[in-house]
């Protein structure tokens, strides 16, 4: 196949792409860092053409125009992840979220989730005419098989990466051929608190250990406590910075694994331009769908999985709250119960949801009698096993409800450990 050939009559610029979107239609676009940037731009431009199309993504980088409230009525934004720039449409009721676990999106896409078009974000063509999906391969690798059109910004500043990242240029109906540079995600601050957490992290984690972690100061900060490690792997829905720094130290090379020996595997990326760079064309790095990467079965086959996740708040039972503040929906599930029950199926496996003592400057417990009205339990109190904050470790798995209420607080914060006291001596009596 003459794979420039198909590559050329397939070009066209995002305005004429953006035609194939009709009333009605639902439209799902790649997220995080491969969020396809000129046409979320070009369709809030050109608002006033389109009424009620449902755009779905997860979270997403950059400023989401066509979910600002000039853009009400014309798009509607369809989810399972909120994020910053995302918030006010779900408050205004011009968003609605779906309740599921990432790793189940791609088998729901065009059965539960419509998915009239596709819009991703690739690589420039290597020399066979294949893409790669770069930073973002999750679900939108699902949403090219099945959208009856698909719309591929083509930007020659996303890193090349690897594994089940691969699509050919046959696949796409329109090419935009585009360079700007994917939105990055600095490295976040790391204050005490968070070192604390991470050394405490740290003391569950051995060497040849396989990680998951998230984004944010906590999972930096563990990952800065892991120096004196050796053999780490790396399986988790995401990574970043952190996980670089430890590759060019050697920390992390992969060579313990049980799944994908010497390789660091992800369904998507984030960070700075220096990590880009690190992952384009590094055959070390492997992205493949988020039903594959977040399914419990296949992180199980990583012997001495250590899941690290955060929270919002613990109650005395063990219950974890990682999505909702009351009845306010802030995030989603995620990933972190696949990775929270892959974990425990794992050989030797450990899961840990670490999270700071307290929230709002101190003045809220974040460990609680009873997660808050309306809150989402994202993890069950059967599924947990460690607890952490800045003052210790909690056990929970295999623990009596006298045991969980006891363990937890005594990583509470010392500010509120007396009226957690009290409701443990209501539930339980006085030792």
């Amino acid at each position: 196949m003459d794979w420039q050939a198909e590559y050329n009559k397939r070009v066209t610029t995002i305005e004429q792409a953006i035609k194939s979107i009709k009333d009605n239609d639902c439209v799902v676009m790649s997220e995080c860092a491969g969020v396809p940037r000129l046409t979320i731009q070009t369709l809030a431009k050109n608002k006033d053409n389109y009424n009620n199309v449902k755009i779905y993504h997860m979270l997403t980088l950059g400023e989401g125009e066509v979910y600002a409230e000039e853009c009400y009525g014309h798009f509607r934004h369809l989810t399972n992840f909120i994020g910053a720039n995302s918030r006010q449409a779900l408050k205004d009721h011009e968003a609605d979220f779906i309740p599921c676990f990432f790793k189940d999106v791609p088998s729901m896409l065009a059965k539960d989730i419509p998915c009239d078009v596709a819009v991703v974000t690739v690589a420039p063509p290597n020399e066979e005419g294949y893409c790669s999906l770069g930073l973002s391969c999750d679900y939108a690798l699902a949403s090219v098989k099945k959208a009856k059109t698909v719309i591929a910004e083509v930007n020659d500043e996303l890193p090349f990466t690897f594994g089940g990242t691969l699509v050919h240029v046959s696949e796409f109906t329109h090419i935009v051929p585009c360079s700007y540079n994917p939105p990055e995600l600095g490295r976040p601050n790391i204050g005490e608190v968070e070192k604390n957490i991470g050394a405490n992290c740290a003391k569950l984690i051995k060497d040849g250990d396989t990680l998951q972690l998230g984004i944010g100061a906590i999972p930096d900060a563990v990952l800065m406590f892991l120096t004196d490690k050796k053999d780490l792997g790396i399986h988790s829905e995401m990574f970043s910075d952190g996980v670089m720094d430890l590759v060019e130290k050697g920390v992390i090379n992969g060579s313990k694994k049980t799944l994908h020996k010497g390789k660091h595997v992800a369904t998507f990326l984030m960070g700075t331009r220096k990590f880009y760079d690190f992952v384009n064309n590094n055959p070390n790095v492997e992205l493949y769908g988020v039903d594959y990467v977040n399914d419990p079965n296949v992180i199980a086959q990583n012997d001495n999985m250590v899941s690290i996740n955060s929270c919002i708040e613990v109650d005395l039972m063990g219950q974890v709250a990682s999505e909702t503040m009351g009845m306010t929906q802030f995030s989603g599930t995620g990933g972190q119960v696949d990775y929270v029950r892959g974990a425990a199926m794992s050989k030797n496996g450990v899961s840990i949801m670490a999270m700071p003592s307290t929230a709002k400057k101190g003045t809220v417990s974040r460990i609680v009698p009873l997660l808050a009205t309306g809150a989402a339990v994202t993890t069950s109190r059967n599924d947990v096993d460690y607890v952490v904050t800045e003052y210790g470790i909690a056990k929970l798995k295999g623990k009596t409800l006298r045991e969980r209420a006891e363990n937890l607080i005594q990583v509470a914060h010392p500010d509120f450990r007396e009226d957690l006291q009290k409701e443990f001596e209501a539930r339980f009596g006085k030792k």
